[in-house]
């Protein structure tokens, strides 16, 4: 049975937070939104992020539950993109890999990987070899600068930051009540009693880590260039066995660049060293970075969980805490919101099974939740 109109305090506006708003008000229930910073989502993971959806490219580093969550995410997006009022950029024109000749072996063994990883994700469609000949046709800005590479059809990607300025508009569209500026703790709720709302859900990140000690954060450093004289046409990974990086092309020659992953929550500027990597880097794959102009260099911690995949658990009833998205966050989001909403609709998620998410609904709690919502 679906849920009956309910009110729900949502903690942290940052992606999870401001997906879930947008769904329960469309539901039709009444939605206050806590935010400890302001709505340009300034001290969220998703502001300083590429938000590319790329399952088999992500492959190599994570489970196959979360590639199926990033295959589930490629029909999605659009789906939920489309009632928005406010335009989004959305992308899905597959994933490029390329390789200088001293990484070669490297290549391999990348290649080898994500063709085992697509035989245990079959419903994700064949990686594609490029001779040089083929990477000039995919690709003309980087015609005769690689050799071989690799296609990765149906991947893409959209922009984080108008996708969470179209959020913030259609919550105000829809009533939400906002309180930026306004950090909130799920222990300053009773949910379920007179004057408190049914709900509490917990999308903080790491800004939950007093209740959900495990949380730590990963730093990333990302660039974000302007650079007339680059066109790439879908997202581009370098493969590099110390500092693989991704470009991913955005608008009016607007790029995205990241590569660091440093176990640290430190939130202070870029080093100068990373810097040089990470520019070097982009240089290598197109020269026309060179000429490019350096708009932003970022930092930020995404939260992580010891197992760096992403989790939900119900720590007392009413209270629903939805966390530990790590580097994957714009790629499993709308597979970690279809499945609070079937826990908030039925106490229970088929789809966390297939995507082999954790999902903690205490024993104790769980039938008092069920029966609330019944």
């Amino acid at each position: 049975m679906p849920l009956p109109p309910s009110s729900f305090a949502i903690l942290g506006a940052g992606l999870m937070g401001r997906l879930l708003a947008v769904e329960l008000a469309r539901q039709g229930h009444r939605i206050a939104i806590h935010e400890a910073g302001g709505p340009d989502a300034g001290q969220s993971a998703a502001r300083v992020a590429a938000a590319m959806l790329a399952p088999l490219a992500e492959s190599a580093i994570t489970e196959p539950g979360v590639v199926r969550m990033g295959h589930h995410a490629l029909t999605r997006w659009p789906q939920l993109l489309a009632p928005l009022a406010e335009p989004v950029f959305f992308q899905q024109a597959g994933t490029l890999i390329v390789w200088h000749r001293q990484d070669a072996a490297e290549a391999q063994r990348l290649t080898r990987q994500l063709e085992a990883n697509q035989h245990t994700v079959p419903e994700l469609p064949a990686l594609q070899r490029l001779d040089s000949a083929a990477l000039a046709q995919a690709e003309p800005a980087l015609a005769h600068r690689f050799s071989q590479g690799l296609f990765l059809p149906g991947e893409g990607q959209l922009d984080n930051r108008q996708l969470l300025a179209a959020l913030t508009a259609e919550m105000q569209r829809l009533g939400v009540l906002t309180h930026w500026h306004a950090p909130a703790s799920p222990d300053a709720f009773e949910p379920g009693q007179p004057g408190q709302p049914d709900w509490v859900l917990d999308c903080r990140g790491l800004g939950a880590k007093g209740q959900w000690s495990a949380l730590r954060g990963v730093r990333g450093e990302v660039a974000r260039i302007h650079a007339p004289d680059v066109t790439l046409q879908r997202p581009t990974r370098l493969v590099h066995p110390r500092y693989p990086i991704y470009i991913a092309p955005k608008p009016d020659h607007l790029f995205v660049i990241g590569a660091t992953e440093i176990e640290s929550d430190d939130r202070t500027p870029a080093s100068v060293r990373s810097t040089l990597e990470l520019l070097s880097a982009a240089y290598a794959v197109h020269p026309g970075f060179a000429e490019g102009r350096m708009l932003e260099l970022s930092t930020q911690c995404r939260p992580t969980l010891p197992n760096n995949l992403p989790a939900i658990r119900q720590a007392r009833p009413r209270v629903l805490e939805i966390n530990g998205l790590y580097r994957h966050g714009f790629m499993i989001a709308p597979a970690m919101l279809d499945v609070t909403l079937e826990v908030l609709n039925t106490g229970q998620s088929p789809l966390s099974q297939r995507f082999d998410l954790a999902l903690d609904l205490a024993p104790a709690s769980a039938p008092a939740a069920s029966a609330a919502i019944a």
